[in-house]
């Protein structure tokens, strides 16, 4: 366990630590065992994989964290353990702080899995008319906010209060000022058939990141990654020798 700003964060570290750190990091929601079937193919490298704040066995935050916090933790978690210059792999929500992370600290590769950047346009725009609309009406507030744990994604429903407002915060923060900042040179693995975060977003990212490729797997998912594992971290490991 490591301690920041007085929480617990659950982390595991294994292969081989005089080689290369590759640091995985999971999405909104999930934990390390969505990353350990990457993180078990590579354990030739030094391997870290981190529950995130409020996710798996590590602690919510005290408060609402913004994505320049998840950053900075990941970050002193590294310091603490003598890293610098790590290869970041980042699953959706994890995908963001890796953006974030390698526009702000010194990273030698990072590999995005379905990583939104920007705001979203809100696909449920009527539900929210139809909530603002509720709260305006005396006696009907408190229906609304009831109203708006069903009427919201499935992520925002599985949440704490405290998580929920983190999660609110993240979905309308834009990083896209910050990827024109990153050097390193990028992989961009996309399913087409994402709906959570659509490819075409993976395109943008390839024209924002100077080094960069998308690799699109036809016919996958949101979670790509795993439904052609094997192609996965056969990518990766050509990525991590690349000089």
């Amino acid at each position: 366990m490591f301690k920041y700003k007085n929480i617990n964060i659950n982390y595991i570290r294994y292969g081989n630590k005089d080689k290369q750190t590759v640091v995985l990091l999971h999405g909104w929601g999930q934990n390390i065992q969505m990353m350990k079937p990457v993180g078990d193919n590579l354990t030739d490298y030094d391997v870290i994989i981190i529950d995130l704040p409020g996710h798996g066995q590590s602690e919510e935050p005290k408060e609402v964290w913004s994505l320049n916090d998840f950053v900075d933790m990941i970050h002193e978690l590294l310091t603490s353990l003598n890293i610098d210059n790590p290869i970041l792999i980042g699953h959706s929500f994890g995908g963001k702080l890796t953006l974030l992370y390698a526009s702000k600290y010194q990273t030698k590769k990072i590999i995005l899995l379905a990583s939104p950047f920007k705001v979203k346009k809100n696909p449920n725009s009527l539900k929210v008319k139809i909530l603002k609309k509720l709260k305006t009406i005396p006696g009907l507030k408190n229906v609304a906010e009831k109203m708006k744990k069903y009427m919201g994604s499935e992520d925002y429903r599985n949440a704490s209060p405290m998580m929920r407002n983190i999660l609110v915060k993240h979905v309308n923060t834009d990083i896209t000022d910050d990827i024109k900042k990153i050097k390193c040179s990028a992989i961009i693995i996309w399913g087409t058939k994402d709906v959570a975060v659509p490819i075409s977003d993976a395109y943008e990212l390839e024209s924002l990141i100077d080094d960069s490729a998308v690799i699109p797997y036809e016919g996958c998912t949101h979670y790509a990654y795993l439904e052609r594992l094997g192609q996965t971290v056969s990518i990766i490991r050509n990525f991590i020798k690349e000089k």
